[in-house]
């Protein structure tokens, strides 16, 4: 699919909480995605576990219950293509593939799949859910050259370097990002989970010079409770758009490759490299 050129769009992060419901999830994707449209975003990124929810608990016992487990051709994510139409919209599942399963995400429009993402760095209370993946994967849109990360994925800056190296200028975090599970906080924003959530999304950006898109759940999930703190944040890190705890829409408008190609002017983080220097 070609790329469109230049020009200001709206890019929107949710933040929204999406449990074990598969019917109730696909009907929140398709009214978010509507009330969207009417916005004129273009590049929609919905959280982590989009549909089925994700886990409800990390390294114990979870009486949630696991995800249910979708296919690559499910009718679940074509109904989720169908609804974007012209848009481009990123969302989570569990899926099933080869006799695994594995925290993933696809990137659709109404033509069909544009990309996909398996997570690949797993918190040791996700292993007997899900397998890790192994590649980062850059790929073209309408909205221009982006990959996907998978929460867990984002604290290793390898993993958004290389995206960028393979020519993403959006990147797209989808995140099912708990508070602190051993040290709460009175107030999320207090959290040190929530404050890591945000460092690492105005880090990834700043480091990379590209547009960060992070969507994350909201509530809580069995003894998970989700920071929400969607955001979108531009190629010098600084967050242009964002939600607190509740659910929401994080909504930008920019042209995205002025803004990198401005942000890369004088100092180009991924051309000044020294590899030789970091073996």
């Amino acid at each position: 699919m070609l790329v469109v050129g230049a020009g200001r769009v709206r890019i929107a992060a949710v933040s929204a909480h999406f449990g074990r419901d598969v019917e109730q999830c696909l009907a929140k994707i398709e009214g978010i995605v509507a009330d969207a449209r009417a916005q004129d975003v273009r590049l929609l990124v919905f959280p982590d576990a989009t549909i089925g929810g994700y886990l409800g608990d990390l390294g114990r016992g979870d009486d949630t219950g696991l995800p249910p487990a979708l296919d690559a051709g499910s009718p679940e994510l074509a109904r989720v293509a169908a609804a974007a139409g012209d848009m481009v919209v990123c969302v989570g599942y569990r899926e099933s593939a080869g006799g695994r399963h594995h925290n993933s995400a696809v990137c659709v429009t109404g033509d069909g799949v544009l990309g996909r993402h398996r997570k690949v760095h797993q918190p040791v209370g996700e292993l007997p859910a899900y397998a890790a993946g192994d590649a980062f994967t850059a790929f073209d849109t309408p909205v221009g050259r982006m990959g996907m990360l998978i929460d867990y994925d984002k604290t290793f800056p390898e993993a958004a370097r290389t995206l960028a190296g393979r020519g993403a200028q959006l990147v797209a975090c989808l995140s099912a990002w708990p508070a602190s599970l051993t040290n709460r906080a009175p107030r999320l924003v207090q959290d040190r989970q929530s404050r890591l959530f945000d460092l690492y999304d105005c880090a990834r950006a700043a480091e990379n010079q590209v547009v960060w898109v992070s969507a994350n759940q909201t509530g809580t999930m069995g003894r998970l409770r989700f920071l929400g703190q969607s955001k979108v944040v531009g190629p010098g890190g600084d967050v242009l758009a964002r939600t607190w705890a509740k659910a929401g829409l994080a909504l930008a408008e920019l042209d995205v490759p002025a803004e990198v190609s401005r942000a890369r002017l004088v100092l180009d983080h991924l051309r000044e490299l020294k590899p030789e220097a970091y073996a």
